[in-house]
């Protein structure tokens, strides 16, 4: 038997042992959601007031929801988001679903432009990350819903057969988070 092997486990002082709090949960499980996505759709608002929905790929969600994206300057999406920051997000995951509600900037700085680039984005923006075309979109999420299948499709499905066949609605879980990005610093 190894040295190591003999050691007792000793629990780290720094992690937090307590209980998750319904709210904290919310909060984990749209962040995860949102990390998982590969693709969104990001609604905004048109000069007329018509809503646009377009299909993006998030680069990067951190820990508080905020997204970045890539976006082209010249797009008639960029001159939306310009006029009218307000979005909402909507991501599919293969049994959850989270919308989004927040704030847009449109940022033009060359090294997060560089930090962010992979080859797949090249597809979009063949010039590469030096091209005074691309930007990217900022979103800082206000507030955050969610809903989640239990156990994934095949128990969805089960569910929904259930739910059918017995009268009861159906079985699920749902949060909604509010994410003040507007107080932080």
């Amino acid at each position: 038997m190894e040295d190591s092997q003999l050691d007792d486990w000793t629990p780290d002082p720094t992690e937090d042992h307590s209980p998750e709090s319904s709210d904290e949960r919310a909060r984990r499980r749209v962040v995860e959601i949102a990390q998982d996505a590969r693709f969104c759709m990001i609604t905004s608002a048109a000069d007329d007031g018509a809503l646009h929905a377009r299909p993006m790929t998030p680069q990067q969600v951190n820990d508080d929801l905020e997204a970045w994206f890539f976006i082209s300057r010249s797009s008639d999406q960029a001159g939306d988001l310009a006029a009218r920051p307000d979005v909402n997000l909507s991501f599919d995951g293969s049994s959850d679903w989270l919308s989004v509600a927040g704030r847009a900037t449109l940022v033009d700085d060359r090294s997060k432009v560089r930090e962010m680039w992979n080859p797949v984005v090249g597809a979009w923006f063949p010039d590469g990350p030096d091209d005074p075309d691309v930007l990217l979109l900022r979103v800082e999420a206000e507030s955050a819903e969610y809903w989640k299948a239990p156990g994934g499709r095949l128990a969805s499905l089960l569910s929904f057969v259930k739910a059918k066949t017995t009268g009861e609605s159906l079985d699920g879980d749902r949060g909604t988070v509010e994410l003040d990005s507007r107080s932080r610093v």
